[in-house]
Parts: structure tokens; sequence; C-alpha cells
């Protein structure tokens, strides 16, 4: 806390506590549980009226019926997932998608533009949660499509950089290609976005549908193929190192 404390912000012992001193509350954390754990400190310190913007990436469900707790208890809850991932998050170029009851959303709407160049309100409560789930069936099929491709060049024995090159200048183009595709060629897999938390993405996605009697042939596999890549050992590396787990299923990596 050090960093933000000598920044200006307050230090709090609680959840409650922080709360007990603000208007609006913000909160991105891992999964679920942690979202509801929050949720119920922010509720013990709440002032009715209470904002609380959790921009975690769960399930649409869970956050709708941690919405209906809250309201119960006076807190109005936005589900605000983002997509961007650390380097829009320390530039404040975040896509936010938000879901929940629009006098809220305006009230947030200021902290929302601080770290957000796209911010819309898609619907009522879940409904950014689906639309995070959207995101995350084509970024997820997207990083997996420019491996296979990044791949498949390789082992064809032309230049994949060059086809890369090629492809950036044609309808095959897309920011997945270009940013991913450039760093797969250089072999980073530092975690921006770590694999197993896109796993566990993919997972929200394909119980939502499963809920929903929803057949979703390329997210499913993509899914097997995240869980693979945990499954492998490579659950801490960037969600690229899709690239790895395909260059392993075809006899090793490329040179």
């Amino acid at each position: 806390l050090a960093p933000v404390v000598a920044a200006g912000a307050v230090a709090c012992t609680s959840v409650a506590e922080v709360a007990a001193g603000s208007g609006v509350v913000f909160s991105c954390v891992a999964d679920a549980p942690d979202v509801a754990q929050v949720a119920e400190g922010v509720a013990e310190g709440a002032a009715a009226g209470l904002v609380f913007a959790d921009m975690s990436t769960i399930a649409p469900a869970a956050a709708r019926d941690i919405a209906a707790r809250l309201a119960e208890r006076g807190v109005r809850m936005l589900d605000a997932p983002v997509s961007g991932g650390e380097v829009g998050a320390i530039a404040g170029t975040l896509t936010i998608m938000v879901g929940g009851d629009p006098e809220a959303f305006e009230i947030a709407r200021p902290a929302f533009a601080a770290m957000g160049k796209s911010v819309t309100l898609v619907g009522a409560s879940g409904a950014g949660q689906v639309a995070k789930a959207c995101n995350q069936i084509l970024t997820g099929v997207g990083v997996a499509a420019v491996a296979e491709a990044l791949n498949f060049a390789q082992k064809s024995g032309v230049d994949p950089a060059r086809v890369r090159e090629a492809l950036l200048g044609g309808f095959a183009y897309s920011r997945i290609l270009e940013n991913h595709g450039q760093r797969m060629l250089d072999r980073n897999f530092k975690p921006g976005f770590k694999a197993w938390m896109h796993q566990k993405d993919m997972r929200i996605v394909m119980e939502e549908a499963h809920q929903i009697g929803l057949a979703l042939p390329a997210a499913a596999v993509t899914a097997q193929m995240f869980n693979a890549l945990v499954g492998s050992g490579m659950g801490e590396d960037d969600s690229i190192a899709m690239l790895k787990l395909l260059e392993a299923m075809s006899g090793g990596a490329g040179e």
C-alpha cells in the first residue's frame, strides 16, 4: 500500500472501514467467492445508497446473486469487468463493460472514465459479465487461432514472422495477431494475463452456456486447450503460451 498512500490514498484496516468513508467502492479480485467476501465487508460499513462497482470477472449468475443480496441491505452493485490487461490498467485505457442500475452507473462514471477509454452500460445486473464472457470467447479463440497459424507456418518451413507481416495487411488482421502474435514470435511469455485466469474465464463461459442450453463449439475446444495448457504446468505463463502447447503437440518447438 505504501506507493498509493504516498500518492494521497488513505489506508484502511478492513473493507467495512473503506465503505464507511466512501460513496463508491471498487474491487477487482480473482473469483466469485472473493467478490462475495468483499461485498459482505462493503455491506457492513456502507451507508444506504452506496455504489459498489466490482471489476472482477465472475459468472453472470453470481454477479446477479451478489447484487440482489446487497440491494436488500441498501447497496447498489455494478458488475464492471474489464478488458485491456495490465498495460491498459496502467495506462488508464481499459474497456469497461457495466451491468446494473443506470443511476448508480452515472455516479460511478467519473471514476470509470479515469480508468478506461471505453465505458459502456450494457444492461441490467449481470450484463457486464455477459459482455466480458463474449470478450473472452473472442480473445480465447483468437489467441488459439494465432498460435495455430504461426505454428502451422513454422512447421511448413516458412518464416512465421513474414507470414504474420503478410496477414496484418489483409482481412485476417486483428489486435491479437498484431500484439500477441509479435510476443509469440519473440517468445515473450511473461504474464500480462495468466493462462490459469483465461482458463477460469472459459470455464465461466462453458458453465453459462450449459445452464442456458447453448452450443459453443469453438469456445468449448478453446476451453479444453486452456485446460491442457494449465495441466501442462504453464498456468503461470501468459495465455499466449498456447503456442508452446501447440508446439509440444506437434513434435516440439520450432527454431
